[in-house]
């Protein structure tokens, strides 16, 4: 019996993966973490078994020791003392943005293996969140669909014979259009192939999400930048393809659900059967595959060069980012604006080493605030 903790429950990964958890005998769930959604917390943790749970929100903390028999533990640092509280043997880290790195931590210092859904632990500390990996022996098993579509890939392959690494994108609803000036929220959130949350849907608009995966990919993997590339693939089939210095290439595919990499991380090193429909090639009859215009996703320009300049950039560029798309949400500025902004941010913040968590903590607040700071010169 394998005793898991889901970060991030009230989210499209954390639901998911209770989902999963639940027709399992061997999956127990035994912790769950929220930020304000308390009465589903109380539901989940009443149809999954489990006796602690962790709110962000004090307040809402608060209302969930009213209603829910077990412990409840409350504030910005829950989710870590829930790691403490309820000893699991995985922890599964859907919480979204920055407010995931802790927990990361957390787990990998508890010496826990790790069901990553939650790039920006990687993108902001990779470095460090590698080497501490690597010195308490956790495993980090990705759930991102192509970081998990690579490491399927990559079993029994040894690094020498990896030539490159192949990240898949659907383009989101803007592949192919110029003008993106006039893009309003509704459209920029209508997503033609994933439906997950606002922060998420937008960088996928904008490609900065696959410009974060490039980054994971990195680090996960051990593959320089120059051997990690990206190409559009609007049917969202092939999620990630590896190629070998023979000439062959071996390609991940599936329709796009996210049950398919969350078992298999939960489920590590096992394969369980999982209920999602199976592909049928004849059915889907093309794939089509090109190359991303850089014109209209700048944003992946933007993730490569921070990743290529290492240390604290990623971690601009990752809280630069969160704070324009919320900006963008909020209607305060355009979508072309946040790729101007982080620009800036990672030009006015600069370049240099990451030397310690603390660090990068306080890098990601000093970005936070410049990026605040110039959209508020933008409010429209």
């Amino acid at each position: 019996m394998k005793k898991i903790a889901i970060l991030g429950s009230s989210g499209s990964i954390g639901r998911q993966a209770m989902e999963i958890a639940a027709s399992r005998e061997d999956l127990k769930v035994v912790g769950l973490s929220v930020g304000s959604s308390w009465r589903e917390a109380v539901v989940q943790a009443r149809e999954s078994g489990a006796m602690t749970i962790a709110v962000a929100d004090a307040a809402c903390a608060q209302e969930a020791r009213l209603e829910f028999e077990g412990t409840v533990l409350e504030g910005e640092a829950s989710a870590r003392l829930l790691i403490d509280a309820c000893e699991p043997d995985m922890v599964m880290n859907g919480i979204v943005g920055a407010a995931g790195l802790g927990p990361t931590i957390a787990t990998l210092n508890a010496g826990i293996d790790l069901a990553l859904a939650n790039k920006e632990s990687l993108v902001i500390g990779g470095e460090l969140v590698i080497e501490l990996a690597r010195g308490t022996g956790s495993r980090i098993l990705p759930v991102d669909s192509e970081h998990s579509a690579i490491f399927q890939l990559l079993d029994g392959q040894s690094r020498e014979a990896v030539e490159r690494i192949v990240l898949t994108a659907s383009g989101g609803p803007f592949r192919g259009r110029d003008d993106l000036g006039s893009v309003t929220v509704a459209e920029a959130l209508n997503h033609p192939t994933w439906k997950m949350g606002g922060r998420i849907t937008i960088d996928w608009a904008s490609l900065m999400n696959k410009g974060f995966e490039m980054i994971e990919a990195h680090h996960l993997f051990g593959v320089e930048y120059e051997r990690i590339d990206v190409v559009i693939h609007p049917q969202s089939i092939v999620h990630s393809l590896v190629d070998l210095v023979d000439g062959a290439t071996l390609a991940h595919l599936g329709y796009p659900d996210m049950r398919v990499p969350i078992a298999f991380a939960l489920a590590w090193p096992e394969r369980v059967p999982t209920p999602v429909e199976r592909l049928d090639l004849v059915a889907v009859s093309s794939l089509d595959f090109e190359r991303p215009d850089p014109g209209t996703f700048r944003c992946l320009d933007l993730a490569r060069q921070a990743g290529l300049a290492g240390g604290i950039s990623p971690c601009v560029l990752n809280a630069s980012d969160e704070v324009a798309v919320q900006a963008f949400l909020d209607g305060r500025i355009s979508f072309p604006d946040i790729a101007a902004l982080v620009e800036r941010v990672l030009d006015d913040i600069g370049t240099g080493p990451a030397k310690d968590f603390q660090e990068l903590f306080a890098i990601d607040e000093a970005s936070r605030e410049r990026t605040e700071e110039l959209a508020g010169g933008l409010d429209r």
